[in-house]
């Protein structure tokens, strides 16, 4: 294969002075190209802050654990309220100091916890002081300290049999306090998931019956509403806690709730561990005039 011709320039040069020239030339090259390549390194912190979980409290805890998680917690927590949508409450007020009182399970117990511990602590009191004194009944004191009298005495050991027949009453009411449970959008145990499942469908069935009338047409709306149910299916109460802005289907909703009791007795797997049940669920009046009980 014939040599290709040199430039005119590298020609008329000698050979020395030509290699020194190429050599320059093919080193400016290969630096150019060096230089053309780019490497970008990955980015590790918008990796680090999708996989990032946020680090919330929650008021409530469930014994199976979630599937997809949000967030981290103190404790297991798989969906709540009465929504299915993926949302986390939020409030533009600043944090409070103060709680507020209410009918939740977790206030009760801890409330039967500090009057339990408080009557503990009176008993011992009551004791220590009867000790006390029967004690100086039986070593009197030398004179001239006067000893008590004998009515000073049985007024006192009165006094003490009333006091503890009071602590004895009060912590037996709270023993024979009626074992609640709640009931929100998901239930994850079968034996209060049917009940729900068939109190609903009952529910919406006398709804659907007994519509209200001057809502047909004209209304719809929904509101959030507490039913309390006791173990032999009587209607115990029934509260609203969202209104649904409109007074005909706030009244129709409780209505309909005592139109519909009694409702069924518990079966025998929620009643050896349950009195009563408050379900709380989202009722709909819709545009078709229909009633659904979410």
């Amino acid at each position: 294969m014939p040599a290709l011709p040199l430039p005119a320039f590298l020609a008329a040069m000698d050979a020395s002075r030509r290699s020194l020239t190429l050599a320059l030339g093919i080193s400016l090259l290969f630096h150019a190209l060096l230089l053309a390549v780019h490497f970008t390194p990955p980015d590790l912190m918008d990796k680090a802050r999708e996989q990032a979980l946020d680090v919330i409290l929650v008021n409530s805890k469930h014994a199976q654990r979630p599937n997809q998680a949000q967030a981290r917690a103190q404790a297991n927590l798989d969906g709540g309220g009465n929504t299915e949508d993926a949302r986390r409450a939020k409030t533009p007020l600043p944090p409070s100091a103060q709680t507020q009182e209410g009918n939740s399970l977790l206030t009760a117990q801890q409330r039967v916890t500090q009057l339990e511990a408080e009557a503990r602590q009176m008993l011992t009191q009551i004791k220590s002081e009867a000790a006390t004194r029967r004690e100086k009944t039986q070593n009197p004191p030398t004179p001239p300290t006067p000893t008590p009298s004998g009515a000073d005495l049985a007024s006192h050991a009165l006094a003490i049999a009333r006091l503890e027949g009071e602590i004895a009453q009060q912590m037996e009411a709270y023993n024979q306090r009626p074992r609640k449970k709640f009931i929100g959008a998901r239930v994850s145990e079968y034996r209060f998931a049917q009940y729900v499942e068939d109190w609903r469908q009952k529910i919406e069935r006398v709804g659907n019956m007994n519509y209200p009338t001057a809502a047909r047409g004209r209304l719809y709306g929904s509101l959030v509403l507490t039913v309390v149910i006791k173990a032999d299916g009587e209607l115990d109460r029934v509260e609203i806690n969202r209104s649904s802005g409109q007074k005909v289907l706030d009244e129709a909703a409780q209505r309909i709730v005592r139109l519909a009791a009694p409702y069924a007795p518990f079966p025998d797997n929620i009643r050896r561990d349950t009195d009563v049940l408050e379900i709380t669920r989202t009722w709909t009046f819709t545009s078709a005039d229909q009633l659904q009980a979410n």
